[in-house]
């Protein structure tokens, strides 16, 4: 919640319903503290009812537009305002034009693996099948190969690193 936590909003003859006012406030205090997320864009599309004895429309919207600040603040830097939003075209012609090097003696990614991982990124960001996300990204693992054809490790976990970052940014 903003730095004003704990103080009272003044009360109006005409203003917004206190309790509409109250709720939406506790929601924003809950993602700012780690419950359920909300994002900057909801806050914005809220809407209150003036009745009697309502909160001072003029306090109230000044408390929502730094809870939108402390929200984009808090948001994934994907998410912040200003961020560029990868394009898929773009990401699809990166992956296609990426070659890893052979481990050579040393051991290295299964290039099968690695290979059909990334299908599985085109085809999401395609359409054609569900979408991998940055997590996926950061989360897979591929076998190692002692002998044979494999992708030197270091190499495609740079790259990787590199495609969560572009995953988050879309």
């Amino acid at each position: 919640m903003p730095r004003k936590t704990g103080m009272q909003l003044p009360v109006v003859m005409r203003g917004y319903d206190r309790a509409q006012v109250d709720a939406l406030l506790q929601r924003i205090s809950q993602a700012l503290n780690g419950g359920p997320p909300m994002s900057a864009d909801e806050v914005r599309e809220a809407r209150f009812d003036v009745v009697l004895r309502g909160y001072d429309p003029r306090a109230v919207d000044e408390l929502v537009r730094e809870c939108i600040i402390e929200l984009q603040a808090k948001a994934p830097i994907a998410e912040r305002p200003g961020r560029p939003q990868a394009q898929p075209a773009w990401l699809i012609t990166w992956i296609q034009n990426t070659r890893f090097s052979g481990s050579g003696l040393r051991s290295g990614y299964a290039v099968r693996d690695v290979d059909a991982f990334m299908d599985r990124v085109i085809s999401g960001l395609r359409g054609a099948a569900p979408p991998v996300a940055a997590r996926d990204v950061r989360e897979s693992a591929f076998r190692v190969v002692r002998f044979g054809s494999g992708y030197d490790e270091q190499e495609v976990d740079r790259f990787l690193v590199q495609l969560a970052s572009a995953l988050e940014g879309r």
